[in-house]
């Protein structure tokens, strides 16, 4: 609600695979990446799948947002995206049964 774009154009959210350290944090490539999305001509940036449990990721490189630890580097990205003019979304998610897990999986 009242949210003005500065154009149609929507970068859809991808599986990117690149938090280097599988700790779900933000690095530099995403700073970069969402960075001169927004600053080109996206008017709206959707940051890639962000898994909301640790044991919900498709891949242990997926970013993060189930810890208050994480929120640092997506605020910064966030910042930069609105800084270069474009807007912000992010995409929830849970890989359900196809999450890879470290451990072996729970079966009823």
């Amino acid at each position: 609600k009242d949210v003005t774009l500065k154009n149609r154009i929507v970068m859809s959210p991808m599986c990117m695979y690149s938090s280097e350290n599988e700790d779900g944090q933000v690095t530099n490539f995403h700073h970069v990446h969402y960075g001169t999305r927004a600053a080109g001509q996206v008017g709206l940036v959707m940051i890639e799948a962000t898994a909301v449990l640790p044991e919900g990721r498709i891949s242990n490189k997926d970013l993060g947002i189930w810890d208050d630890i994480l929120i640092e580097g997506l605020h910064k990205t966030t910042t930069f995206i609105h800084d270069n003019g474009a807007k912000a979304a992010i995409q929830l998610a849970h890989a359900g049964r196809k999450a890879e897990l470290e451990t072996d999986a729970l079966a009823p």
